[in-house]
């Protein structure tokens, strides 16, 4: 069985590495592309190749296909384009490809925005923090007066994001000068901000949350169309270095249960939580795999060979979850292919 996984996260060396422990009678090769010719996850592929950097929407997707045939690919596993892959199945299949989509077209395109997504969520499904979606300052004052009433720390994030990256807590006290010498990271002055804003009267959307300041979880996935086969919890410590706990929270897995039900989740994501002082809520569900997937599978169960099995209509093997256990990660030197 020959497995593509395109244009992706380094991450997804971990999944190509549980796959290949997995393999004991060598029935898979495992194809991975990038535009950089260094990427680390080629060093975990048995083949891999280029990939033209300047192709995108409809272009890349009719390489995507050209590719496949000339590879002689069984299942193409997407990262780049994957919403606009998902809408094209029978592109794939007429060559007699199969491709593992975490969820349709709609749904991905949902997901990516947090603004629409917390919008369109039901709170019987799971819960979200308070939020209020801003495109001017004006909205923002407004948001901000409005949740300070009930809510006493803010934090702010741009509704289109991956990584975390913009995420601010509104820091009411001190100015950037001095979270600047005392090292503080992830803060942003509020009047500074607002300030700044003077000069993008109109800007992309930005969400106003309530700042949820309690314990993380990151919960990797192992689906079949809205069917949740495995969920394992990653809780992380708060304090740097002290690794993260396979936890069992049954609130957090009622609702992980409930949103790949909701949505119809395939195959292998994440789903993110986070604690406010009324229990868990949803931060967002990342339609790939997490950048911790391999820690996750230390818990006894690989989600990676899980997905295949499902995909391949194969029974799903039983495997036992070691909840308390305590798993990290560490970096390891390596010479990259030129």
């Amino acid at each position: 069985m020959r497995i593509w996984f395109n244009k992706t996260f380094s991450t997804i060396s971990a999944v190509l590495n549980n796959l290949r422990q997995a393999d004991s009678s060598g029935e898979l090769t495992l194809i991975c592309s990038h535009d950089h010719s260094t990427a680390s996850a080629f060093l975990a592929a048995d083949e891999y190749y280029l990939e033209p950097a300047e192709l995108k929407g409809g272009a890349y997707l009719e390489w995507c296909v050209d590719f496949c045939r000339q590879h002689n690919v069984t299942l193409f596993w997407p990262g780049k384009e994957a919403a606009l892959i998902s809408r094209h199945h029978t592109y794939f299949q007429a060559i007699g490809v199969q491709v593992l989509s975490v969820a349709d077209y709609d749904t991905l395109m949902l997901l990516h925005d947090k603004a629409l997504f917390y919008t369109d969520l039901n709170p019987e499904v799971a819960k979200a923090m308070d939020f209020i979606a801003v495109n001017n300052s004006d909205e923002f004052d407004d948001a901000v007066k409005t949740l300070s009433a009930t809510h006493e720390t803010l934090c702010v994030k741009p509704a289109v994001s991956v990584f975390g990256l913009g995420f601010r807590v509104l820091d009411t006290r001190r100015d950037s000068i001095t979270q600047l010498l005392k090292g503080i990271e992830y803060q942003i002055p509020l009047h500074e901000l607002r300030q700044g804003m003077n000069n993008t009267p109109v800007f992309k959307t930005l969400l106003v949350m309530e700042h949820l300041g309690g314990h993380e979880w990151s919960v990797d996935c192992a689906a079949r169309h809205g069917d949740l086969l495995y969920a394992v919890q990653r809780k992380k410590s708060e304090l740097p270095g002290h690794g993260q706990v396979i936890d069992n929270n049954a609130e957090l897995h009622g609702m992980v249960t409930r949103l790949t039900a909701h949505y119809r989740l395939n195959g292998l994501f994440n789903i993110q939580f986070k604690e406010g002082v009324n229990g868990p809520r949803l931060l967002e569900i990342n339609p790939r795999p997490s950048g911790g997937v391999g820690m996750a599978c230390l818990a006894g169960v690989n989600l990676p060979y899980i997905v295949l099995q499902s995909v391949k209509g194969n029974a799903i093997p039983q495997a036992e979850i070691h909840y308390g256990l305590k798993v990290s990660e560490v970096n390891t030197p390596v010479v990259l292919r030129q």
